[in-house]
């Protein structure tokens, strides 16, 4: 019978996480680093960055780098990549978790800006950055890539729509990292419906609550803790069979 015990081992492993400072990104950092990972902490805020990485050296004791990093300029993602390189020698897995989407009011007052600094962010970034993490995973020792969509990439509302349109994107982009980065690295993607992180602060929580009731198959939204799992599936050896694959977790949206 094999040895299951060391699955979701990430000892001796480096992880890089976008908007791993907060939310989603923060709790898949602190899952990273207790399952044995050293880790990156990229994102716009240095000090937010710096906080997390000393949460980490405190409850695991492993290594954690904070890097102010804006993924939606190509030549700061080639510099995250190239600090990532440069004090560890080594990236075993990504997670491209940075993202963002502004509200509008209409959808023809949708400025050009507006829509650039969403692709830039959401789809440009990710782009470069598992472009160039990949690449030398691939020449290298292999890895493991882990893209964060959104569940507005299949069923998008009126008000996330160049949000959704990049996400729908990543999920493409899963696919064909997968495909040309293989067979030593595996590219999947984790596919978030609503989550109770910060970003809820701004929602009317009342509202969400009675939607999810009835529109959510677990009746509520999801704590940034419940991401872990696949997180860390998609990370270790776990997945060593899964790529190309977006896993939806949404507490059965509709």
């Amino acid at each position: 019978m094999a040895d299951s015990s060391g699955l979701f081992d990430l000892s001796g492993k480096v992880a890089l996480v976008t908007g791993g400072s907060r939310g989603l990104g923060r709790a898949m950092v602190l899952a990273f680093a207790q399952a044995g990972a050293d880790v990156i902490i990229a994102s716009r805020k240095l000090a937010t960055c710096e906080a997390t990485a000393a949460e980490v050296r405190q409850a695991t004791g492993r290594r954690a780098l904070p890097v102010a990093c804006h993924v939606g300029h190509w030549g700061q993602v080639e510099a995250l990549a190239e600090t990532a390189y440069k004090e560890f020698g080594r990236v075993d897995v990504l997670v491209n978790n940075a993202g963002m989407s502004p509200l509008y009011d209409r959808i023809e007052n949708v400025t050009e800006d507006l829509w650039d600094k969403v692709l830039d962010v959401n789809l440009k970034g990710p782009f470069r950055l598992t472009a160039m993490v990949g690449a030398r995973m691939a020449a290298g020792a292999g890895g493991s890539i882990i893209m964060v969509s959104s569940t507005s990439a299949i069923r998008p509302t009126a008000n996330v729509i160049p949000y959704a349109a990049a996400k729908a994107a990543v999920n493409a982009m899963t696919e064909g990292f997968a495909r040309a980065f293989g067979p030593s690295v595996r590219v999947n993607c984790i596919m978030p419906g609503p989550f109770l992180t910060d970003i809820s602060k701004a929602w009317d929580l009342e509202a969400f609550r009675e939607r999810a009731r009835t529109t959510m198959a677990l009746g509520r939204g999801g704590e940034p803790e419940e991401v872990v799992g696949a997180a860390l599936y998609f990370a270790s050896s776990a997945s060593s069979f899964t790529t190309g694959a977006v896993l939806g977790i949404h507490g059965g949206a509709a």
